[in-house]
């Protein structure tokens, strides 16, 4: 199950509301599941401006190398120098310690765009259905 009180986009990122217009991101286990061993993160550097659902990274993985998408605008605050340091994290620890970017919202009212977390579920269900066939 995913976190309840997190935010999810179609492209598999989550976004953990932080107090004072700021959130805490990274990938979904779905998208970790998915790439395989992570390899390395290109993530955007403190004070980067981003925008939701445009591209601001890169994970490469043994499989692939994927885009990492915004899930809202804002800027930059703080990387995970630890999960750019260990990659692994993110394959073992998605929604905690294998974070990638803290944000400081410059919309907050964003956040109405992205998915709860009964609502990803179920996108990712069909996702995995997908999938499978």
């Amino acid at each position: 199950m995913n976190p309840k009180a997190y935010k999810y986009t179609k492209d598999h990122e989550w976004l953990c509301p932080e107090g004072d217009n700021k959130g805490k991101m990274g990938l979904a286990n779905y998208a970790q599941t998915q790439l395989g061993d992570i390899v390395f993160l290109d993530l955007p550097a403190p004070g980067t401006q981003v925008e939701q659902f445009k591209k601001m990274g890169e994970v490469e993985s043994v499989k692939a190398v994927s885009d990492l998408f915004s899930p809202a605008s804002g800027k930059v605050a703080e990387i995970n120098q630890k999960a750019v340091d260990e990659p692994k994290l993110v394959n073992e620890d998605p929604y905690d310690a294998g974070w990638l970017v803290r944000l400081e919202l410059s919309s907050p009212s964003e956040l109405d765009a992205l998915m709860s977390s009964d609502e990803y579920d179920k996108y990712e269900a069909e996702a995995s259905a997908e999938g499978a066939q």
